[in-house]
Order: structure tokens, then C-alpha cells, then sequence
């Protein structure tokens, strides 16, 4: 049997979110891509705070401790041969690097608004593609380049005043600006604004409107949250996303099950994801809730793409629950809530499923508690061969005053996947020497500063931590769906896996799947991983004719965490992985996250969270996190070692003329994006 939902109230009949509930959303403003007012940053701030705070737990599940070895699996049957690096098989998809840029960085993100923003970990990428245009946002902060590299955005450089100095963050807007917010902290006076995360984009090529959607945490103005919290998604008025924007906000703080009164709301309205078919622009998030263990299950938001490309005034939308669809056990009972349930893209104006009145499918995994121990919160042992194919008919009642929606799933029997275990970088479990200049200097004690106090710590610390740090094994995801694309007639998509490459030790690497969804079968499906390297955070990109480029980071027991690919297509699956042009790692992870003295033991480094593919024509863009800059200590400190030179904020290992420097002091990721054509 398979599990179906039908949705069929009038627009504007409730205003509650349960499921199946049909609201009208209206237009909440409009936006543009630049800075809002501030008080620059300096000496004189009454703060110094660094984070926002982490959200996630300090540890994980540990990782799979069985073998899954890397071998492909062909239309489901059989095995053959896996790709790995020393033997990659010849995808008909043959990707060639056209250009490569940086995209946005953690120096940018920190000093952005005249300084008043936080230090983030991980970045969350979002990429979208079209009309000549890229579109980047990260926490917390977005640009938009031309094809060469170039940011397109007024130069803010002369008005970008932190620590008394103009400061060059190429032309980088950040997001509380462009969605009509205050900054994320005034330093001037220690208030801060709405907490905003998780951004994600994309190009429609049908209406040619870009369409951008961050989760925003209401707080309090010394910075405790409110539990309140909704999605603020931004829409382009031309297909120039330089210009006017139009935003629409749904309150999310209530949307989810009440599982027997063991997990109430409110919730959190995690980790949103969109997609769009012909007829519907789609979010989707993870409901948690904010006072309790457990897991209130993936929420879909479905709403007319037509009305909010046009810019209307007041916008259809259906709320759709998707606990109880999966028929699959769970400690909530017989059936599974969906988690990570993430709705597809499709390249160019003729790749849409068309039929039962338009069609939008999502995919997600279920080795993770929230779908099997939704109540708890915890207890799964984190591994599954199954995936969900979700189908949302009738998407085009989405343009009347009635939408009436069907979902329903399907299972799918797939190759094994489990959670992996962390990356390795050079050094991993070692004392940071020099090239990680933020773990060096915990650990220091003789280095001598500008005012004569001896210990480099002293420059980080107000009391002396330990000084037992070590290069850390930064995150690798857990078994979540990454990006999902439907091309071709197939759903794309990838996770994160345990995999033991060539029958060795185990590492992380990555799982994929094309998958003929209206059948629900698998029409081809592998693992990539390589002997000494870990592969993470995976993003697919298909053009129109069925081949495409898989983005992630790789990183290795002699590789610093880099941007690389493999080709993608529907005839041979997976080929041959490479390090992008430009995007080899230049050090290894340094940020806060990974040292005790800052997050607490264990550190937990977080990374990546997610990368993103667009594909525009003929051509392929990815963007994954990387270390692109190497700095040393001496460099890190600069004037704030006795008798040093430097940039007069520590740790951007900027020159004497401020900057833009390649990192802060407490972290140094960035991001690469990529152009290969097909």
C-alpha cells in the first residue's frame, strides 16, 4: 500500500499550519542587495563576542562500524567495479573546467557591515545560476559575480568602516541587510537582531526570476531567542538579481506532529531546502522541538510559482505534514515521519514531470533517528538500504483559489548507506604547527606579544586554557539527502556513507542514486570513494540531456580539504573524481570549532553542512567549502607580536594597508565555485 495525503481546502480558509491547510501569504516588503545602516566597529565596542551560538549538539553518533565496499550497482543488479582514484570508469559525461573563482569567504562574512556580524561555522552554500549572473550566499552573508569571477554589486569598500579602517570584502552584502534587518550585532551597544541561516537559491529559467530562502530566529536584543521563527524566501522582480527583490515570510514556529504529547511545539523549522516544478516553488524543513527530545517530522511548503514570480500581492499556499507517510517502522509506530525530505530542481524551461497535473518529486533517506526514532531523539544504529521517493500531483491546482494536492511515497531498495566516519586532513590528531596559526596559538606559551606579556593564548583567552590541541578530523555529514535534481526522466541525487574504498579501512565517501521515479526503481546507483581520502557534503547538477558534474569536498591523509568533481550520466553512472582547477586546499581547517578551548570537549569542526550545483545550458556550476589561503603564525599575529607588522585586527593576515585579509583569527574556510561545461 502506499501512503497518500490529499490537500483540498480553499485558499484562506484557516490560518492554521496543520496539515493539509491552505493559506494565502502576502508580500512582507521588498529588498535589494545592499548594506543596511550600522555604527562601524572598533576599538570602542562595548563587545567583543565572536558566536551566535551553536545550535547542534557537541557529538554525534559514532560511525558505522561495518564495511560497505565500493562497488557500483547497475539498473539493481549485479556488481561491478566502483570508481575510486585509481580507477574511475569512462562516464559518457566528459566535464570540462571552463572557469573557477573564490566565492565567499569567513573574512568576508565577519566583516561585512562594518564589522558588526559574528563568526559562523559552517558556511551552507547556496548557488544559483542564470541570465549571465551567479548568485552565492553563505552564512551570513551573499554576493552576485559575473561569469569571469567579478562581483556585480556596488563597490562598499569606502564605506566599509571597521577598527577605523576601510575594509575590502568584494563587494559582499550581508543577508540581515538584503532581508530588512538590523545587524546581526550592534557592537556599538551589544544588541543583536534576528539570528538568520541556512541559505539556499535558485535560477527559474521558466518565469527567470531567482528565487533565495534563509531561515530567520527571532531574539531578544541581548540575544536570546524567542522560539519564534519563520522563512523569509526573496524573489527577484526582473532576472536581474541585482536589483528589487520581493520577500514573503512564513511563520514556521508551529508546524509539525505532536507525537502523543511526548514532543509538543513550538519548533524548529530546520534546514529548508526548495525546488520547483512547472507549476510550484517548494520548501521543506525539519520540525524540532525547541523544548524537547525527538523529532516532529519534514514539513512541505508548496507554493503558486507564477504568483510569486509575478510579485503578488498575496500568494497561495499549502502546508503539508509529511509524519505518518512512510510505511516503515518507527518507535512512533508502524510508519516513519520524513526527514531531509528534499524537493528537486530541474535545469532549463522542458525537464518538468508533467503529467497527473504536474508533477514535483523529493527524495530523502531514512538511516537517521528522526525517522526511526522520532519520539526518542535517539537509538537507531544509522544505517539503512532503503530510500523515499516522494510524489506531489496536481501541482498546478496551485494556480487556483482551490489547490488540491496528493503525496504519496514509495519505497526504494538501494545499496547500503551508513553514517560515516569524521574527514582526515594532514596532521589529523597532531599538534598544530605553524600552517594552522589559531591552534598554534592556544598551545603557545613563548611567543612574546606587543605589550610584553608572554603566551600567544593571551591574545585569545581572558584565563589560560589547556594547551593540548590538535589538528582536528572535521565533520562529515550524516546519511541526509544532499541536492536533488529531476533531468532526464530521473531523480539525481547523493549522501554521505561509510564506504571502505578497495576493501580497506573505512572513510567517508559517497552514496548515489538516479532513481525512475514514477516506477520507483532504481535505474543506476554507486558509491565513490578513494583509498586514504574522504569525500563529503555531495551536490549533483544534470543538464537537460541526462549528464551532468558531482561537486563535493575531498580531503586525505596527505590532501588539505579542497573543492573537487566527477562526472555524472545515465549511461555509466559515476567516473573518475579530480581536485577542480584552483580548488586544491591550501592548509589545513583551522577554525573554532575544532579546538577544545573554544566549543568544549569533544570539538566537533564543523564543515560544509551542504554544497550547491546550478546548472545553466550547457554549462555545470558547483561550489563546495575549501581552505583556499595558507597563513603562518608570524603572519597570524602580525603587530600583535612584539615587534610584528600586519593588519591592526589579528588574525586576517592582512598587510599593513588593512586587508581584505585571507581569514579572521578564529577560522579560515571559503568557498570555490566552478564552471564546467558539457
Amino acid at each position: 500500500m502506499v501512503p497518500t495525503l490529499i490537500v483540498g481546502q480553499s485558499a484562506g480558509a484557516s490560518s492554521a499550519r496543520s496539515a493539509g491547510s491552505a493559506i494565502s501569504v502576502s508580500l512582507a516588503g521588498t529588498a535589494s542587495p545592499t548594506t543596511g545602516a550600522y555604527t562601524p566597529s572598533g576599538d570602542g565596542d562595548v563587545t567583543q563576542a565572536e558566536f551566535q551560538g551553536q545550535m547542534d549538539s557537541a557529538a554525534g553518533p559514532g560511525p558505522y562500524p561495518g564495511s560497505i565496499v565500493n562497488r557500483s550497482l547497475s539498473n539493481g543488479k549485479g556488481h561491478g567495479n566502483g570508481a575510486s582514484a585509481s580507477s574511475g570508469k569512462k562516464a559518457k559525461a566528459n566535464p570540462q573546467f571552463k572557469s573557477g573563482f573564490e566565492g565567499l569567504n569567513l573574512y568576508q562574512q565577519r566583516y561585512v557591515r562594518g564589522g558588526n556580524q559574528f563568526t559562523v561555522e559552517p558556511p551552507d552554500q547556496a548557488l544559483c545560476v542564470g541570465n549571465g549572473y551567479e548568485l552565492e550566499a553563505v552564512n551570513d552573508v551573499m554576493n552576485v559575480f559575473n561569469a569571469t569571477g567579478q562581483s556585480v554589486l556596488p563597490d562598499n569598500t569606502a564605506t566599509n568602516i571597521v577598527a577605523g579602517f576601510p575594509r575590502n570584502v568584494n563587494h559582499a552584502v550581508d543577508l540581515n541587510s538584503f532581508f530588512g534587518y538590523a545587524p546581526a550585532i550592534d557592537r556599538s551597544t551589544g544588541v543583536r537582531a534576528q539570528s538568520v541561516t541556512d541559505p539556499t537559491c535558485l535560477y527559474d529559467a521558466a518565469t527567470q526570476r531567482f528565487f533565495l530562502t534563509i531561515l530567520t530566529l527571532e531574539s531578544l536584543p541581548s540575544g536570546a531567542l524567542t522560539l519564534v521563527n519563520h522563512l523569509d524566501t526573496a524573489v527577484s522582480q526582473t532576472s536581474d538579481p541585482t536589483g528589487k527583490w520581493n520577500i514573503y515570510r512564513v511563520d514556521v514556529t508551529n508546524d509539525g506532529t505532536n507525537t502523543g504529547g511526548i514532543n509538543p511545539g513550538p519548533y524548529l523549522g530546520d534546514y529548508p531546502h526548495i525546488g520547483a516544478d512547472s507549476n510550484g516553488f517548494y520548501i521543506t524543513t525539519n520540525a524540532y522541538p525547541w523544548k524537547g527530545n525527538g523529532f516532529a517530522g519534514a514539513q512541505l511548503y508548496a507554493f503558486s510559482k507564477a504568483q510569486m514570480a509575478a510579485g503578488a500581492a498575496n500568494v497561495t499556499m499549502v502546508h503539508l505534514d509529511t509524519s505518518g507517510l512512510v510505511n516503515q517502522p518507527s518507535d512512533a509506530g508502524p510508519t516513519q515521519p520524513g526527514f531531509t525530505v528534499w524537493p528537486a530542481q530541474s535545469p532549463g524551461t522542458d525537464s518538468y514531470a508533467l503529467d497527473d497535473g504536474g508533477t514535483e518529486y523529493l527524495l530523502s533517506s531514512n538511516a537517521a533517528d528522526e525517522a526511526t526514532h522520532p519520539v526518542a531523539g535517539f537509538g537507531g544504529n544509522y544505517v539503512s538500504n532503503q530510500l523515499v521517493v516522494w510524489t506531489l500531483k496536481n501541482t498546478s491546482s496551485l494556480n487556483t483559489a482551490t489547490p488540491t494536492l496528493s503525496l504519496s511515497t514509495k519505497i526504494v531498495g538501494v545499496g547500503t548507506y551508513a553514517i560515516p566516519p569524521r574527514q582526515h586532513q594532514p596532521g589529523s590528531g597532531t599538534a598544530p604547527s605553524v600552517d594552522a596559526p589559531q591552534g598554534h596559538c592556544i598551545n603557545d606559551t613563548t611567543t612574546t606579544l606587543f605589550n610584553g606579556q608572554v603566551g600567544c593564548w593571551r591574545l585569545l583567552f581572558g584565563g589560560q586554557p589547556a594547551h593540548n590541541e590538535v589538528i582536528s578530523t572535521p565533520d562529515s555529514n550524516d546519511t541526509r539527502m544532499q541536492q536533488v535534481t529531476f533531468a532526464n526522466g530521473k531523480l539525481w541525487g547523493a549522501l554521505d556513507t561509510a564506504i571502505n574504498p578497495d576493501g580497506g579501512p573505512q572513510r567517508a565517501g559517497i552514496a548515489w542514486y538516479l532513481i525512475k521515479p514514477s516506477s520507483a526503481k532504481v535505474a543506476m546507483q554507486g558509491y565513490l570513494g578513494a583509498a586514504g581520502h574522504d569525500f563529503t557534503y555531495p551536490t549533483i547538477g544534470v543538464t537537460t540531456s541526462g549528464r551532468g558534474v558531482m561537486g563535493f569536498t575531498a580531503t586525505g591523509d596527505a590532501l588539505n580539504p579542497s573543492a573537487a568533481f566527477a562526472p555524472i550520466d545515465a549511461k555509466a553512472g559515476v567516473g573518475a573524481w579530480n581536485v577542480v582547477t584552483g580548488g586544491e586546499g591550501a592548509a589545513p581547517a583551522d577554525g573554532f570549532t575544532g579546538y577544545k578551548a573554544q566549543v568544549g570537549n569533544p570539538p566537533r569542526t564543523r564543515w560544509g553542512d551542504y554544497g550547491a550545483a546550478a546548472v545553466d545550458g550547457n554549462s555545470v556550476w558547483i561550489s563546495s567549502e575549501y581552505i583556499a589561503h595558507a597563513c603562518d603564525y608570524t603572519k597570524w599575529g602580525g603587530p600583535f607580536f612584539d615587534r610584528g607588522t600586519g593588519d591592526n585586527l589579528r588574525g586576517t593576515c592582512g598587510d599593513a594597508s588593512h586587508g581584505p585579509g585571507v581569514r579572521t583569527a578564529l577560522g579560515n574556510w571559503s568557498t570555490r565555485i566552478s564552471q564546467l561545461t558539457l
